[in-house]
């Protein structure tokens, strides 16, 4: 047996219908019943007669349900809880509360922080974020407060705020930097920027790229400690040549971390003779500031004079791979041969 639907004028009748084969062996149907019209059955009107057939058949009814199991997507928050407690525990929901609400009606601490966390546990963009948090927990952040306009809010602030940002971050990290010893690495990198919009004071420019290649983009450049912590970066514009941010970096690194003494590393591309007699000029307290840059095959030549009688000394015979170390006015330079560069 089957259900058919039957067209009479204007109406349509639901039917419950028997295929059998006549004597013959033709293939026929015989109505059964008339159920009633189909915008009764759509009303409901029948679900007793439904029900009375599902209980003799040993079923559930429409009201006890099907029995079966729904499965539903899980919100994850172990990650997000975690860092919660870590952002709480390191003192950046006061600090970065006590610069940013001042600013803004809404809470921009709260957004900075959705915005971290999803930066660290699955990366999107501002739109993509509203869809990160369906299936995410923040503690404390409602999702419903979280909208693309507060968001991008959220980065004009920080901008506006920077300063203040940085020195409330510096003041949480100084006491897990070794006040004694500070190894610190200062790197670059690029990062491509899309599209060919013009702004004020746009730091997208043209320049060649890490990956090869002249590309518009920007430069970052980031200053950690020889344990892995970040303590610093700064964004500079794509076609700034390497070697001009040394010097600035450092003095905003030294003014921010009153450590006792400080041994810069840094690779070729941030060398020049220029910041060579900056840095000896710079001191940590009342200590020389101490670094190590690699020099580039090509420029070995103009330290032939410098090194001269330090070879004369200590290197003779000695391979080109490790040039040695030179006291001068009080610092110590170390200047590596790089082979590489050649």
């Amino acid at each position: 047996m089957f259900v058919k639907i039957t067209t009479s004028g204007p109406r349509q009748y639901v039917k419950l219908v028997e295929s059998y084969r006549d004597a013959s062996g033709v293939s026929r149907q015989k109505v059964i019943a008339t159920l009633g019209r189909l915008e009764d059955i759509q009303a409901g009107q029948t679900d007793a007669l439904v029900n009375g057939l599902l209980r003799v058949t040993g079923r559930p009814t429409l009201d006890e349900g099907t029995g079966e199991i729904d499965f539903a997507s899980a919100r994850s928050f172990g990650d997000t809880w975690m860092l919660t407690a870590l952002w709480q525990e390191l003192g950046f929901s006061e600090a970065f509360r006590r610069v940013l609400r001042p600013r803004r009606q809404f809470d921009a601490e709260a957004l900075l922080r959705v915005m971290v966390f999803n930066r660290l546990c699955d990366p999107k963009s501002k739109l993509g974020i509203h869809r990160w948090l369906e299936g995410a927990i923040v503690p404390g952040v409602d999702p419903e407060s979280v909208t693309h306009s507060h968001l991008l809010r959220t980065m004009d602030t920080l901008v506006e705020c920077s300063d203040a940002l940085e020195s409330a971050m510096a003041g949480l990290l100084r006491p897990l930097i070794d006040q004694t010893l500070s190894v610190v690495f200062y790197d670059l990198t690029t990062i491509s920027a899309e599209g060919q919009s013009e702004q004020n004071a746009d730091l997208r420019e043209y320049g060649l790229s890490k990956n090869g290649g002249v590309e518009r983009q920007v430069m970052l450049g980031v200053v950690q400690t020889a344990d892995g912590l970040p303590i610093h970066h700064e964004v500079f514009a794509g076609n700034t040549a390497e070697s001009t941010t040394l010097i600035p970096t450092l003095t905003k690194i030294l003014e921010r971390y009153p450590i006792e003494r400080v041994v810069v590393v840094a690779d070729r591309g941030l060398l020049s003779l220029d910041n060579l007699e900056s840095l000896q000029k710079m001191t940590v307290g009342n200590r020389p500031l101490e670094f190590i840059l690699a020099v580039s095959a090509r420029r070995y030549g103009e330290f032939d004079t410098l090194l001269e009688g330090h070879h004369a000394q200590h290197c003779a015979g000695a391979t080109q791979e490790v040039v040695g170390e030179l006291g001068w006015q009080g610092q110590r330079l170390i200047v590596a041969h790089d082979p590489e560069a050649a």
